[in-house]
């Protein structure tokens, strides 16, 4: 019987901060997840000047230190982007924990970088489904390759797909793109949708939610890989934080995944061991 494969998606809810990095990752692992996920971008390649260059918002966080201010789009994104020394740290405690991690890359230098610590698997977010460069550029690492397919039509999939036809190792995950996402737009049933379509590949579900039950009833309806963002904090700074789990929530989405898994069986009707002495007791004239 195949277990369902749980990424905890840290993503930038790290802030810039390797501690907090560090201390989800070691919370993704009491929650029960098997990997963690980052998100590695080249800040001046992937966004224009003009992006760069707007102010932030004043915003406050009472975890973070009160307010960050006066900040371009450009300083912001640049903080929450980790280095060699960062990345290699966060390997070296993937390690010590068991735990695999990856990154959704958002650009081809950044894809030649975290391939480079030849991970399980890479991560396609939906925002490039799209991008057949960049797809492409993930097929020639010869990794197996997780793909979300957030608003996307079947003909961008079906495009993606073929961009990724020499990858021997692919994972579909069903997703809605918005964040939180709204429960009725959620259409798990998406879930057998791609199974059919697809046959052959692995599919699972990519959560956006703040509930922990979608993730359940994704597993229940076949999915093979679950992903949600772990959270410390929900109040946090950022802009995932607020649609993110946080402990107690991943954690209880975790085990009442595991619980799922020891009650659907096989679908073969028989009678148990432990029903003999109540059929024999019940049962006295049957």
């Amino acid at each position: 019987m195949s277990k369902v494969y749980v990424i905890a998606e840290l993503g930038i809810n790290h802030n810039g901060s390797l501690d907090l990095a560090i201390d989800l990752m070691r919370q993704a692992k009491r929650c029960g997840a098997d990997a963690v996920k980052f998100q590695i971008r080249t800040v001046g390649v992937v966004y224009t000047p003009e992006e760069l260059a707007q102010l932030r918002p004043i915003t406050l966080s009472r975890r973070d230190g009160g307010p960050w201010s006066g900040q371009t789009n450009g300083e912001w994104k640049q903080r929450l982007e980790f280095g060699v020394d960062e990345y290699n740290a966060i390997n070296t405690e993937a390690k010590c924990l068991g735990l695999e991690w990856s990154a959704s890359c958002w650009d081809a230098a950044s894809i030649e970088f975290m391939a480079s610590y030849r991970p399980r698997w890479l991560k396609i977010p939906s925002a490039l489904i799209t991008d057949a460069r960049l797809v492409r550029c993930y097929a020639r690492t010869g990794l197996p390759i997780i793909m979300s397919t957030g608003m996307s039509t079947w003909e961008e999939i079906d495009s993606a797909m073929l961009a990724l036809a020499l990858v021997e190792d692919v994972t579909l995950l069903h997703c809605h793109s918005s964040y939180p996402s709204p429960l009725d737009e959620l259409n798990l049933a998406c879930i057998r949708s791609l199974q059919e379509r697809y046959p052959g590949v692995r599919v699972g579900y990519s959560s956006h939610t703040v509930s922990p039950w979608p993730c359940l009833m994704a597993a229940v309806y076949g999915a093979d890989v679950i992903e949600a963002h772990l959270t410390l904090d929900r109040t946090m700074v950022g802009t995932d934080q607020a649609s993110s789990l946080e402990p107690g929530g991943f954690g209880k989405m975790v085990e009442e995944i595991r619980t799922w898994e020891r009650c659907k069986g096989d679908g073969v009707k028989q009678v148990w061991p432990t029903e003999e002495p109540v059929k024999a007791k019940l049962r006295k004239h049957g």
